[in-house]
C-alpha cells in the first residue's frame, strides 16, 4: 500500500473510533519491543509506575522486532484497536510523523496532565529528531542510543592486540579482525549488528558524508539517496572481502549478530549502547570504544526507538500516559534507565546528575554515546535520517548487501541497485 492510503487508512479509523472508562482504575497499554535486559527494564518501570499511584495501570505488551512491532501496530490500526503506546523505532518515525490523524503529539498530552512541554529539559540531538519543524515534540523518546563498539579482551590478549586500545578507525578494524582470525583466537575477527543503521546511515553522519539529498529527507521526503559514492562502495567492499574466509561473520538485519559476540565466536562488534547491558550481564570481560571513523569523526544520529501516543483515547488515559512520561522524565528515573541500560539519558538533568555522581569516572565508557552525539552540531549530512517509507528502504538495503555477503555481487552493484530500487520505492510511496 502507498504510504498516503495508509495515512488516510489511519485517520478514518481514528475518526471512527472512541474510548471510554469504565474502571475505577484506568489501563493503558504499552506494546515494546525490548528483550532481554531491556525487557526486564521495562517490566521494572511499569511495577514501580503502578505501585507510585493508584489510578492508572500501565500494561506493557512484547510484540516482537522493531520492525514487527511497527506492522503490529498498522494492523492495529485498520482494526481500530490501537494500544495508547506503541514503541516505534527511529525507522518508524517518518511513518508515524506523516500519520497525523493517528497520533496525537506528546506535547499536547503532557499538557493534559498539567505539565507544559519544554523542550529544553531534553538532549537537543533527541528531541529535535522526534519534533516536527516548527519545536512540537511528537513522540517521547524511551530509548534513544548510538552505536559503539564492543570487543572482546580476552580474545585481544589471544591475539596480541592491545587490550587498552580498541580501534578507532575502520581501517584498523579490519586488520585486527584479521589479526584474530590469523591468530586463531576466534573463528571470526569482526561482527556487527544493523547494517542499514550502523554501517550505512551512522557510516554517514559520523564521517559527514552525505546519505540522501534533503538534509537525508529532514527537509523534505522526496529523496533521492547518494549511498552508492565511493566512501560507501569502499567500505561495504572491505566487508565483502572479509565475508569471504569469515573474518566478516553476518548475524542478521537487526541485532542477531549480538549472540554471535555473546557467544565469543568474534572478537570486535558494533551495536547500539542500548546493548550494553546484555554484554555486561554476560559476564564477558569486556571493553568499550568510539564508533570507528575514516578520517574525522562529525557526530551521530540517534538510534533506538521513542513512545508514540495514538489519537481517539479518553481524556481519562491521556492523563494517565502524562503521568507516566512525568514518571520517566523523573531525573532519578532517567539517570538508573541511563546508567543500567547504556541507552542516553533523555533529560539534560539525568546526563549532569550522572556526571555529578561521578558515575563516568566509574564507567568512562558509558559517555561515549553522548559525547558521539553532542560534541559538534550537526550538518546537514548529520542531523538524522527520515523517510516515509524507511523501514522498506532498510529492507532494499539488505537486501542487496546479504547479496554482495553471499559473493553473488560487488559493492558497487549492490550499492548501485539499492539506490535504484530505493528511490524507486521512495517515490512510490510519495504517490509519485
Amino acid at each position: 500500500m502507498k504510504f498516503k492510503g495508509l495515512a488516510a487508512g489511519f485517520g478514518l479509523a481514528f475518526t471512527l473510533l472512541s474510548t471510554t472508562s469504565s474502571y475505577a482504575v484506568t489501563e493503558i497499554s504499552w506494546w515494546h519491543a525490548m528483550t532481554g535486559a531491556n525487557n526486564e527494564v521495562v517490566e521494572t518501570l511499569s511495577k514501580e509506575f503502578n505501585e507510585s499511584q493508584g489510578d492508572y495501570k500501565l500494561v506493557p505488551v512484547f510484540k516482537g522486532t522493531y520492525p514487527e512491532t511497527l506492522n503490529a501496530g498498522i494492523a492495529a490500526f485498520r482494526a481500530k484497536q490501537p494500544p495508547a503506546i506503541m514503541q516505534v523505532f527511529d525507522a518508524g518515525t517518518g511513518t508515524m510523523m506523516a500519520a497525523e490523524g493517528a497520533i496525537k503529539p506528546v506535547a499536547e498530552i503532557l499538557s493534559m496532565g498539567g505539565t507544559p512541554f519544554d523542550k529544553s529539559q531534553y538532549l537537543p540531538g533527541i528531541v529535535s529528531y522526534y519534533s516536527k519543524p516548527d519545536g512540537t515534540m511528537l513522540s517521547f523518546p524511551y530509548n534513544s542510543s548510538s552505536p559503539i563498539l564492543y570487543y572482546n579482551k580476552d580474545i585481544f590478549a589471544k591475539a596480541g592486540l592491545d587490550v587498552d586500545n580498541p580501534p578507532k578507525t575502520w581501517n584498523e578494524v579490519w586488520d585486527a579482525a584479521k589479526k584474530i582470525k590469523a591468530s586463531g583466537a576466534a573463528p571470526c575477527g569482526f561482527t556487527s549488528t544493523w547494517l542499514t543503521w550502523i554501517h550505512t546511515e551512522n557510516f554517514a553522519a559520523w564521517n559527514n558524508y552525505q546519505w540522501g539529498t534533503q538534509e537525508n529527507g529532514i527537509a523534505g521526503p522526496d529523496v533521492e539517496l547518494k549511498i552508492n559514492a565511493e566512501p560507501f562502495v569502499k567500505h561495504f567492499q572491505a566487508l565483502a572481502d572479509l565475508a569471504k574466509d569469515g573474518t566478516f561473520k553476518y548475524g542478521g538485519r537487526t541485532s542477531e549478530a549480538k549472540q554471535i559476540f555473546l557467544a565469543g565466536e568474534c572478537g570486535i562488534f558494533t551495536e547500539s549502547s542500548g546493548g550494553l547491558g546484555d554484554v555486561v550481564k554476560s559476564g564477558m570481560n569486556f571493553g568499550t570504544g568510539m564508533l570507528p571513523y575514516d578520517t574525522e569523526s562529525q557526530n551521530t544520529i540517534p538510534g533506538g526507538a521513542s513512545l508514540w501516543v495514538f489519537a481517539g483515547k479518553s481524556d481519562e488515559e491521556y492523563k494517565g500516559v502524562a503521568a507516566f512520561f512525568n514518571f520517566l522524565s523523573k531525573t532519578e528515573i532517567q539517570a538508573r534507565l541511563h546508567q543500567v541500560s547504556g541507552y542516553l539519558p533523555v533529560t539534560m538533568a539525568a546526563y549532569e546528575k550522572s556526571k555529578a555522581d561521578g558515575f563516568y569516572e566509574k564507567n568512562p565508557a558509558r559517555e561515549i554515546p553522548i559525547k558521539q552525539m553532542l560534541g559538534k552540531a550537526p550538518t546537514e549530512n548529520s542531523k538524522g535520517v527520515r523517510l516515509p517509507n524507511l523501514p522498506q528502504v532498510r529492507d532494499i538495503m539488505n537486501e542487496e548487501y546479504e547479496k554482495m555477503l553471499a559473493g553473488e555481487q560487488t559493492a558497487q552493484q549492490a550499492l548501485d541497485n539499492a539506490v535504484s530500487r530505493g528511490n524507486a520505492a521512495i517515490k512510490e510511496a510519495l504517490g509519485n
